[in-house]
């Protein structure tokens, strides 16, 4: 509304001045023409030196231009000496007026005066020639009130016509705005609700407009959110269910010792193993968390050191094979060169540790997992390849989330968090890599883990 105000003010300033301007160029124009009539007319009776005889002959010539143009016309002679005056006032004085002393020298002059007495006066002068000799100047004065007062009134139509706009545009944009705005009451409602635990909020516009693609970015987020809130609700109580499931081993096993009767070492040497074993699996649950966390600050260091991947890789195959051979499975090794590059060697066999042990679960008894070292171009790639129950098309680009597990009744059985992949997805960024997943239910998956030769430190 400020903006249109000072519009309309600029506008109507301009408008104001531009009309005046033309209304005095138009008076100016015309009492000029006059001006040269009644020059052309008396200057052979200035030429003449015999002062009553011009006086004679030249006022009532000026006192009918006089009654023509409203105005008042004084003519002077070479000399400054008034010859003529419509209101018989400085007959015979010097006029020293400025725009005399200019139409003396063969100039025509133009002003306006503004007197406390008779208000806007336009002087017009222009010099009488007679043989390229002046021989005097006629001063021609008008009253332009008439304009003033006119502009005055046309100020007045411009200033109500303007009110009338303004009250009219501040009509329109209060309707305008409370329209448009309205979606703006539907995103704090969902935001509100939002704050208050509530996912499933959706907004729904219509409009082909900033705020249609808002509801769909808004809409978009909240679906993620939700998602994500699932999966969080999920990984607490798979975490819960795999943190509770040792404890409870171990607390029946060791009520068991405590009530045993017998003193018999193999009987307690057997239940020590199963504590053991499940103080283990509960170590590995809260080894993964606390990697997670570690991958989450912002400084993480890591610790490059040029690492020859081939012994890397054979070490992280000899650790994982008895696990595979539990399940009748076979673990090989295929390197096609010999690679050498700049690694973190610590996490980065975790990662590789991480997509291995998934390929040995989710792989039924009797079948293989491959683990093949190649490069190509600027990168090294490390491949995965099994031929286990392989992973719907539509959940591979999810399989990286946090706590997201394809199947997770079978995640249960095979003791996965969900965050193994994330785990891994997280350290093969830092290291300004990639990892790619080919998979087909019910015939296998490939994960390529894609590491640059050089890596920009």
């Amino acid at each position: 509304m400020l903006l249109v105000i000072a519009s309309l003010l600029i506008i109507n300033v301009f408008i104001s001045r531009l009309i005046l301007n033309i209304y005095i160029e138009q008076r100016k124009s015309n009492v000029l023409i006059k001006a040269n009539i009644v020059a052309n007319d008396i200057k052979n009776y200035l030429s003449v030196n015999a002062y009553h005889e011009a006086i004679t002959n030249i006022n009532p010539i000026i006192e009918k231009y006089s009654k023509e143009i409203n105005g008042r016309i004084i003519v002077v002679d070479g000399n400054g000496v008034v010859r003529g005056d419509s209101n018989k006032e400085y007959l015979g004085n010097t006029f020293r007026h400025t725009e005399i002393q200019y139409s003396l020298k063969g100039q025509t002059s133009a002003n306006i005066y503004n007197f406390k007495e008779y208000g806007h006066v336009l002087y017009v002068a222009v010099p009488a020639i007679v043989h390229n000799r002046i021989v005097g100047a006629i001063l021609v004065s008008v009253s332009i009130n008439d304009i003033y007062i006119e502009l005055s009134h046309i100020n007045q139509n411009l200033i109500l016509i303007s009110v009338v706009s303004i009250l009219l545009i501040a009509l329109i944009s209060f309707i305008f705005l409370d329209f448009s705005f309205k979606p703006l009451e539907r995103f704090t409602k969902a935001i509100n609700n939002m704050t208050k635990g509530d996912f499933k909020q959706k907004i729904e516009i219509n409009t082909n407009d900033e705020f249609k693609s808002m509801a769909d970015a808004f809409n978009a987020m909240i679906m993620k959110l939700d998602q994500v809130d699932k999966q969080r609700n999920e990984f607490v109580a798979n975490v819960s269910h795999e943190l509770r499931t040792p404890i409870s081993s171990i607390k029946l096993l060791s009520e068991s010792l405590l009530h045993q009767d017998e003193d018999n070492i193999h009987i307690y040497k057997e239940f020590m193993e199963d504590i053991a074993a499940e103080a283990d699996r509960l170590n590995n649950i809260i080894l993964e968390l606390l990697a997670l966390v570690d991958l989450d600050k912002e400084k993480l260091h890591i610790n490059y050191k040029l690492t020859y991947i081939n012994f890397l890789l054979e070490k992280i195959v000899n650790r994982m094979r008895p696990l595979a051979e539990k399940k009748k499975m076979k673990l090989t090794l295929k390197l096609d060169e010999k690679i050498q590059i700049k690694v973190d060697s610590e996490k980065i066999q975790q990662a590789i540790i991480n997509i291995i042990d998934n390929a040995i679960k989710y792989t039924p008894e009797g079948g293989k997992v491959k683990v093949s070292l190649y490069s190509q171009g600027k990168w090294c790639f490390i491949e995965i390849k099994d031929n286990g129950i392989g992973i719907p098309e539509k959940e591979i680009n999810q399989i990286f989330d946090r706590f997201y597990r394809v199947d997770k009744a079978r995640s249960r059985k095979t003791g996965g968090t969900g965050l193994g992949l994330s785990i891994s997805k997280q350290i093969v960024s830092l290291h300004q890599g990639a990892i790619e997943v080919e998979s087909s239910v019910g015939k296998g998956s490939v994960f390529y883990i894609k590491i640059p030769n050089d890596i920009n430190l």
